[in-house]
């Protein structure tokens, strides 16, 4: 599963103020537009440019590509229970048969068995594996998710995402992706 980014559209990498990025997946991209509004509203420093500029009749810039706020956002130690944050922890991948296709969620221990929907007990599941167990316990189906669910970090999350990267990634951006990578000699 990728993050369809449009070259063409020139958007701007944009880093919290210690130079991560916001969010890994989606990658925290902003339009060339609100990049620009955002350096004059003083919001953000250009720490990148794209050889492209944008002139008005008195002034004249080069795009930015990557851009670091002056003021850092501190992100929240719980991510928020949602679809695609249960799909991101489980890597899109069915906790029971392992495949990418057809996801939806299962509740491992069902609801009207007193199963709550909660990041502890909701497990990605295609839509066979999820039919195939309907309201069964895992004991009774025979079906065991791969991985017990767990409410993850946003560092989990963050770690996820980067197995997911965009369809595009402009070279200026490299440095301050994957800057956690043990270096090469």
């Amino acid at each position: 599963m990728t993050v369809a980014v449009s070259p063409d559209g020139l958007p701007a990498l944009v880093l919290n103020a210690d130079y991560r990025p916001l969010s890994y997946y989606p990658l925290s991209l902003w339009s060339w537009q609100d990049a620009i509004k955002a350096v004059f509203l003083d919001r953000v420093n250009i720490v990148a440019e794209y050889e492209h500029s944008v002139s008005s009749p008195s002034f004249s810039m080069r795009l930015p590509s990557v851009v670091s706020l002056k003021n850092y956002v501190k992100p929240s130690r719980h991510p928020a229970f949602t679809r695609f944050n249960v799909f991101l922890r489980d890597r899109f991948q069915c906790q029971y048969c392992g495949t990418h296709e057809e996801l939806t969620f299962d509740h491992v221990v069902p609801r009207h068995s007193g199963g709550a929907t909660t990041w502890e007990n909701v497990v990605a599941a295609c839509s066979p594996c999820n039919l195939r167990k309907g309201g069964m316990m895992p004991a009774q189906a025979k079906m065991w998710p791969m991985q017990k669910p767990y409410q993850p970090t946003v560092h989990d999350l963050h770690n996820n995402g980067r197995l997911f990267p965009p369809n595009y990634l402009h070279e200026s951006w490299m440095d301050y992706l994957y800057w956690d990578v043990e270096l090469e000699p």
